[in-house]
């Protein structure tokens, strides 16, 4: 069993202009992430469960437990778009526990691996999946414009 959780936070309306990529949303679906990387348990995996819905799943913090060994800890992640190969993300020692990231967005299926170290490390993430809705005769017009 991996070291996930899932806590979800709000479904709520949201105009179009609150959207990065789609032009025509009707409610969100905010679930926070997470998971512990440790020597046993040195990969986790977040697998959107609907790919029909526009899926955005943010990085929010990577930190380093106050139990993990005086060693370097190095986190590689690798998306549903990346090459196969993990790209590190994060190196953690005592001296600096934790990273924050203000907006790296990963594309489903995200893989995260425990390169170096024995952990545990947390990780928190975001996934918002956004509904979209039909489109009025109005919105098809502008479109077509």
């Amino acid at each position: 069993m991996t070291g996930c959780f899932l806590e979800i936070d709000s479904v709520a309306s949201i105009s179009p202009s609150e959207s990065s990529s789609s032009s025509s949303v009707s409610d969100r679906a905010c679930v926070y992430w997470g998971c512990v990387l440790s020597a046993s348990e040195t990969t986790a995996v977040f697998q959107a469960e609907n790919d029909l819905l526009e899926n955005q799943f943010f990085i929010k913090t990577i930190c380093l437990s106050e139990e993990a060994g005086d060693e370097m800890h190095m986190v590689a992640v690798c998306d549903g778009v990346g090459a196969s190969k993990p790209l590190p993300i994060a190196t953690l020692r005592h001296c600096m526990p934790m990273i924050s990231f203000p907006g790296l967005e990963l594309i489903p299926p995200v893989t995260f691996k425990l390169c170096s170290g024995k952990g545990p490390v947390y990780i928190s993430a975001q996934h918002i999946t956004l509904n979209p809705i039909e489109m009025t005769e109005g919105e098809k017009d502008d479109e077509d414009d």
